[in-house]
Parts: structure tokens; C-alpha cells; sequence
């Protein structure tokens, strides 16, 4: 099924509509292990509910996959013309230590352990969440809710699920009773599991819990231990809510009943998106969400990158190359365009090479690009072939291609490298193009490259340090002209002028002084 679109480019001054026709956007739906097409509840708008961090330490590898790859989608869905609502969370209470339903807050651990206030743990790692997810030029959600700012919302959802008889109190806490709604549902429909494969495993992993029914049921509310810290009043307890409610709660909050998109890293389909789904069904009577979608994980030595296996490298680290396993550091785009340039559905290995080679990749497409900034004004070579606007057509619909079958943004990078090939042929003369075909290579490049894959163009801090040394240089020895100048000192005056010049510095007078430029 393919559908015509119309491309607006800008050509010599002269706005453009070309018709084309390419595939609509297929998604990977984790809740019917296929792709769909995606159509939104309501035309014209997408809702989108992405889980965020637990903010009690920097954020790793493994964190910057899903922020990039959603990032993706976000920037393609408002490419698309969409009006978005992103909303992402963060953790900021709740999420227990072992990811189950006992053991400590660990935001409230960190806090204990460095004699602070579990606000001021939260606050710190947000900022610096958001300072790593600014470098990767991920852009900022719609809205950013935090649980411990909806304990009223997730104190609702806990009463609506007691009130249809799918959660029990005992002792204070609340549990969701996976039998009860399993009987009437079923439990386990994102990850595939049965209730007997989860009863099975709760009995290693929660033995000793005597307050619930069932070993697989799962906190809704739990009562605190007079040691714990972060705490709030409730029907049923002085305690805290469930890890799995806050994104069920802010979800529908800002969202509604019913929305489109969730999405989040694989290793949360169990049990954190399986409990959401079963809170929603049980709170609301229908579902909440229609396409649910997964990015894989970034493993190291084959094996998942994450705090819980004390195998992580933080995004700090990995721009200032302050870890054992990094040969250096390595530039934010750098990162990003690594995790782009494999799909979002595969999993990615981390290693110094792979990075070597990501590096060379961007810095392949962004000479490309620096190529391509110089052929403004097009470029024609007497007996070679010419590039023509069909070239471009077929490279738009390539990309737009890629992008509509689940986002296959290494087949988009494919075709930008191959743009890039073009590119270097014109520049060594080995075939010319229009100036109007420059524009619209100009129009798709900036389309893919840096509007819906979120790549920029970095500062070399480096060079950047070397040419304003340089700039200094030069304005000291026209300061010394201007000094000649003063003394009527002529013949210093004009042999300082042309031996810059000769150089290639075009320099000139001005009334406040002088003004120079370096003729590339």
C-alpha cells in the first residue's frame, strides 16, 4: 500500500510541490509482535508516553537508546505534521531496589548513604539528565511529570482498582490481584508469559512475602518501615505507591483514557509494561494504549548494560573518556550517531571499535554535507555527466521509505553515504550538477540528516581554540598598521596590507578601524 505526498522544496527563490508517492508509516506493535499502520486515535494528533529515568545516578549507554530512539519518532511524527504530546517521566520515588516489592527506594538509599535529602539526590541527576540528553540533541518532551508530584493521581488509580475488586489490602499495603484479573482478562499479553510461568519464577524471587495472596501479585501501595523516608498519607497507610503506578497514572492524566503511543527499553515489557496494562484494564475497563513499541538494548560482552549489573558506562564518561573500557572519549554525536545506525529492534554491542567506526561515519556525512554547502551556486563540467532532479526524487523517496518501514534509520543513513558518493564525484569533477538540484539535495540532506535523525553539525573545540588564536594573531598585526598609519608611517602601513594579502586576507579600512577576511 503506497500513498502519494506532496514535497515542498525551495528552488532558486521558487517554492516547489512535487508529488511522490511512498509507503505510510508502519510501527512494530511489542502488543501484536507485528508492524501496523500507524493511524492516530484522533486525526492530526499523536498522544506519546515514554518512561524515563529512576534519578539516582548519571545516565548510561543504555539510557541514551530509547531517549534517541523516541526522539526519532517524535521528530519524524512532526515531520509528518503532527501535533505531539510527549510525555515522559521521571522516577523520582518508588522504584524499589531489586525492581520488585520489597527492599529500598533507591533514590531514598542514595540519599541515606550520602547524608542528603532524597529531593535534592532526585534534582541533581535530573539536571544532569537533562544536560547529557541536551548534548545528544534529543529534544525536550511536552511535559516532564514527576511521580512524587501525582501521589494524588496514583492514590486514585490504587481506590478505582480496590473499587472493581482486582487489588486487596493487607497490612496496610495493596496488591494487585493477578488470579482475579487473569480470570476475567489476562495477564500477560505483552510479554507472552502465562500466570503459572509467573507464579513459577515469583517463588524463588519473592519468597518470605506472606502479606499478599499470591506470590506474583504485585504492590500497589506499600505501608512504610518506620526507616524509610519518602512517605505520604493514605486511606490505607503512611507509605508510598507501587513502582508500576506512577506511569499508569500520569499517562492518563495527561493524555486520557486512551492514547497512542507507549513506549520504553525492552527489558521493561516485564513486568513494568505488563502491570501497566493490567492497572489500566482493571482502573478503566478498556485499554489504554494501542501500539506499544520496544528499543532492544545496548549490551557489553553480550551482556545487557545496566546498574543492576554494575557494567555501565555513563554518559559523562563517555565524553570525557574517564573509564577503564574507553580507549578516549567520544563526542555526543558521536554516540547518537551510533545508536542510529543500527535499528532500534537489534540490539547493539559496545565496544571501542564500533565507536572508532561510528565516528568515521558522521565525519564522512558531515563532509558530505560541507561538500555540498560549497556547490550552492551548482557546478558544470564540460564532458562529464550531469545530475539530474530525478536523482533526487528517488533519494527522497528512499529515505522516506526507510523511515516508514518501522523507522529504518540505517537504511536512511545508507542513502545519505550514497548522496555523499555523488557529492564527491562533483567535487573532483567527475560530474556536474544545477543549481536547482543543489537546492533540493540541499532541502533533503537538512530534512534527513538533521530534522528527523537529530544529527548537528559539533564544534571541534579544538579547532575552535586554534582559530580564535589565530583571529587574535592577525588583529595584533593590523593593530600594528593602524599604529603606522598613525605615524603616517605609510610604506609599514601598505607592505603589512599586501604581505596579507598575499596570504589571501582581504583587509579593509572602516571608520571604526579595520576589517579582515580570509579568502578560502
Amino acid at each position: 500500500m503506497y500513498y502519494e505526498h506532496i514535497i515542498v522544496t525551495l528552488q532558486s527563490g521558487i517554492i516547489y510541490k512535487t508529488m511522490t508517492t511512498i509507503q505510510p508509516f508502519l510501527i512494530y506493535n511489542t502488543l501484536t509482535r507485528q508492524k501496523e499502520l500507524f493511524r492516530p486515535l484522533v486525526e492530526g494528533r499523536v498522544g506519546m508516553y515514554v518512561c524515563g529515568p529512576t534519578v539516582y545516578g548519571d545516565a548510561h549507554l543504555g539510557h541514551a537508546r530509547p531517549a534517541i530512539t523516541f526522539d526519532l519518532l517524535y521528530r519524524y511524527l512532526m515531520h509528518q505534521g503532527y501535533k505531539v504530546r510527549y510525555v515522559r517521566n521521571i522516577t523520582d520515588v518508588g522504584h524499589l531496589e531489586h525492581d520488585a516489592d520489597d527492599g529500598e527506594d533507591k533514590i531514598a538509599k542514595k540519599a541515606r548513604l550520602e547524608q542528603l535529602e532524597p529531593m535534592e539526590v532526585a534534582q541533581y541527576y535530573t539536571n544532569r539528565f537533562h544536560d547529557a540528553m541536551a548534548a545528544l540533541n534529543c529534544l525536550p518532551p511536552s511535559i516532564e511529570p514527576h511521580a512524587t508530584g501525582h501521589i494524588i493521581e496514583q492514590q486514585q488509580l490504587v481506590s478505582q482498582i480496590l473499587d472493581n475488586g482486582y487489588a486487596y489490602e493487607s497490612n496496610g499495603s495493596v496488591y494487585f490481584d493477578i488470579e482475579k484479573y487473569n480470570n476475567d482478562y489476562k495477564y500477560g499479553i505483552l510479554s507472552g508469559r502465562t500466570l503459572e510461568n509467573i507464579k513459577d519464577a515469583s517463588r524463588d524471587t519473592l519468597a518470605g512475602v506472606g502479606e499478599k495472596r499470591n506470590q506474583a501479585d504485585f504492590a500497589l501501595w506499600k505501608k512504610a518501615a518506620p526507616e524509610h523516608i519518602m512517605h505520604w498519607p493514605s486511606p490505607w497507610s503512611e507509605g508510598f505507591p507501587g513502582w508500576h503506578c506512577e506511569c499508569t497514572a500520569m499517562g492518563r492524566k495527561y493524555l486520557g483514557e486512551r492514547f497512542d503511543i507507549h513506549g520504553g527499553g525492552l527489558d521493561l515489557v516485564f513486568p513494568h509494561h505488563e502491570c501497566e496494562i493490567a492497572q489500566a484494564q482493571a482502573s478503566l475497563g478498556h485499554p489504554m494504549v494501542t501500539y506499544w513499541m520496544h528499543n532492544n538494548m545496548i549490551t557489553i560482552d553480550g551482556k545487557k548494560m545496566g546498574k543492576s549489573y554494575n557494567n555501565f558506562i555513563t554518559l559523562p564518561q563517555f565524553f570525557a573518556g574517564e573509564h577503564e573500557r574507553l580507549e578516549r572519549g567520544y563526542s555526543p554525536m558521536t554516540i547518537r550517531f551510533f545508536i542510529l545506525q543500527a535499528h532500534y529492534r537489534s540490539t547493539v554491542d559496545f565496544s571501542n571499535e564500533a565507536l572508532q567506526s561510528a565516528e568515521k561515519g558522521l565525519a564522512r556525512l558531515m563532509d558530505g554535507w560541507k561538500a555540498l554547502k560549497r556547490l550552492k551556486e551548482g557546478q558544470k563540467v564540460k564532458g562529464q555527466p550531469q545530475i539530474e532532479m530525478n536523482y533526487v526524487d528517488t533519494l527522497r523517496r528512499n529515505c522516506y521509505d526507510a523511515m516508514n518501514d518501522d523507522m529504518a534509520s540505517p537504511m536512511v543513513i545508507s542513502h545519505l553515504f550514497d548522496a555523499c558518493r555523488v557529492l564527491n564525484s562533483v567535487a573532483d569533477k567527475k560530474a556536474s550538477v544545477t543549481a536547482d538540484v543543489v537546492a533540493a539535495l540541499t532541502d533533503v540532506f537538512r530534512t534527513f540528516a538533521f530534522d528527523i535523525l537529530g544529527l548537528s553539525e559539533e564544534i571541534d573545540m579544538s579547532n575552535k581554540a586554534r582559530e580564535e588564536a589565530f583571529g587574535k594573531v592577525v588583529d595584533m598585526v593590523l593593530e600594528q598598521r593602524q599604529q603606522a598609519k598613525a605615524e603616517k608611517n605609510w610604506p609599514l602601513s601598505d607592505k603589512i596590507r599586501d604581505d596579507l594579502a598575499a596570504l589571501g586576507f582581504e583587509v579593509k579600512d572602516t571608520k571604526d578601524g579595520f576589517a579582515w577576511s580570509l579568502n578560502k
